[in-house]
């Protein structure tokens, strides 16, 4: 059975190739924040847009391989009501990070499945992220160490690099963390005959 990665994440398709997973990466051709803002105005939650995005990106490209199982993933960081996103810059990145200094977050990590259009599973998953008491000038010289790799990500940090040093207390699982919730994933890929077990 064939298995696509609906993301051109390098973090995403690192994991499902340390779990020994055979797939292939195909970026899925939606307009991320034009899916996400008619949702708000629904009242719903930093979980729910997480899914739905995860979920186009699976659609958008099961309609374009048949009988290929699909993983849509996405995720969003919330911060109480607040959704943040990606930093456009490393300005953005500074102020993101300012924000979050002493602060819990959540990172809400979504995972799909889909074949031929159709959605056949949905899953999220959440992490707490407290964030230490954060000097300015440490700011500046992490994001100057890290450089733009701190644009890649929601949080403007990878925890599995230098960017674990911001944070006091992590409530949560690392798949999750990193954005592709592997464990329930890999349950469901069992069940649906794409991996051995």
């Amino acid at each position: 059975m064939d298995i696509i990665l609906a993301s051109k994440s390098p973090f995403r398709a690192t994991l499902l190739k340390n779990a020994g997973i055979s797939f292939t990466a195909q970026a899925a051709n939606i307009e991320e924040r034009a899916v996400e803002a008619p949702l708000y105005d629904t009242g719903a939650t930093p979980e729910d847009v997480a899914l739905v995005l995860a979920e186009a990106k699976a659609l958008d490209v099961s309609e374009r391989n048949p009988g290929a199982l699909v993983i849509g993933s996405d995720q969003t960081l919330s911060l109480g009501d607040e959704v943040l996103h990606k930093p456009a810059d490393m300005e953005a990145a500074r102020r993101q990070l300012l924000k979050l200094s002493g602060q819990t977050h959540h990172l809400n990590s979504a995972v799909v499945l889909a074949r031929d259009g159709k959605t056949l599973w949905r899953h999220v998953s959440v992490a707490r992220m407290t964030v230490r008491d954060l000097d300015p000038g440490f700011i500046g010289r992490y994001l100057s160490r890290a450089g733009e790799i701190a644009l890649q990500s929601v949080g403007a940090y990878q925890i599995e690099g230098e960017g674990v040093q911001l944070f006091e207390k992590v409530d949560g699982d690392y798949f999750t963390i990193v954005g592709l919730p592997l464990l329930p994933l890999l349950v469901e890929l069992r069940r649906e005959g794409a991996i051995d077990g």
